[in-house]
C-alpha cells in the first residue's frame, strides 16, 4: 500500500489540464472499514494536502457523527476522491473531477482494501461511476433510495455549504438518512 500511495502522490497524468501543479490528495489504509469516495479536493485541501480539511469536511464529519481525531487518527477510514487533484475553478464553483484518476488508480486501491464494509459515495460523480445504470435519474432520487445500494454503498449528496439550499428543500435527508448513516458508522468504528 505504501508503494502504491507514493506512486499516486507522484502522479502527473492530468498535469497538462491543470492550471497549477498536481497535488494528489488521498488517504488509504489496508485496515479500513469505511471508504469515502468524494469528488475532488477543493482549493483549501489543495493548499493543505489534508483530505476534507475544509467546511465540506466539517459537515461530513458532523453527518457521520465523528470527530476530526477519529476521521484522521484511525486506520479505519480511507479517503479516495474521484479526482485526486484540485481541478480548478469554474463559472459556478470548482470544475468537475479529472476523469483520468478513477480508472487509473481506484481498482488498484480497492484491491488492497480488503476489510471494507461500507463505501460512502458522495456526490453525483462518485455515484454515477460506481452505480452506473443502478443510479436514479438524479442525485436526489438516488439519495432518497439509498437503501437500494446498501450494504455495499451509502449514497450522499456533497456536504458543501453550497448545498444548503438542497438540504432545506429535502429535509427528509437530515431527519431520515443522517441518523441511519450515523448508526452505520458508529457500528463499524466501534
Amino acid at each position: 500500500m505504501k508503494k502504491l500511495l507514493k506512486e499516486i502522490r507522484q502522479c502527473t497524468i492530468c498535469s497538462s489540464a491543470l492550471a497549477h501543479e498536481p497535488r494528489p490528495v488521498l488517504a488509504a489504509d489496508p485496515k479500513s472499514k469505511i471508504i469515502i469516495i468524494g469528488q475532488a479536493p477543493g482549493s483549501v485541501v489543495h493548499s493543505t494536502g489534508v483530505p476534507w480539511d475544509d467546511k465540506s469536511g466539517n459537515n461530513l464529519r458532523k453527518w457521520m457523527d465523528i470527530s476530526k481525531e477519529t476521521f484522521y487518527g484511525t486506520s479505519l477510514i480511507s479517503i479516495i476522491p474521484m479526482g485526486f487533484c484540485y481541478p480548478g475553478k469554474g463559472k459556478s464553483g470548482d470544475l468537475a473531477p479529472r476523469k483520468e484518476c478513477a480508472p487509473q488508480w481506484h481498482n488498484q486501491l480497492l484491491n488492497k482494501l480488503t476489510d471494507v464494509q461500507l463505501i460512502l459515495l458522495i456526490g453525483k460523480y462518485a455515484q454515477d461511476y460506481y452505480l452506473g445504470k443502478k443510479a436514479q435519474r438524479n442525485l436526489t432520487l438516488t439519495v432518497q433510495n439509498y437503501e437500494d445500494y446498501l450494504p455495499e454503498f451509502f449514497v450522499l449528496p456533497h456536504p458543501s455549504p453550497r448545498n444548503n439550499i438542497w438540504m432545506k428543500r429535502n429535509d427528509w435527508f437530515a431527519a431520515e438518512i443522517l441518523p441511519r448513516l450515523k448508526g452505520e458508522v458508529k457500528c463499524l468504528l466501534s
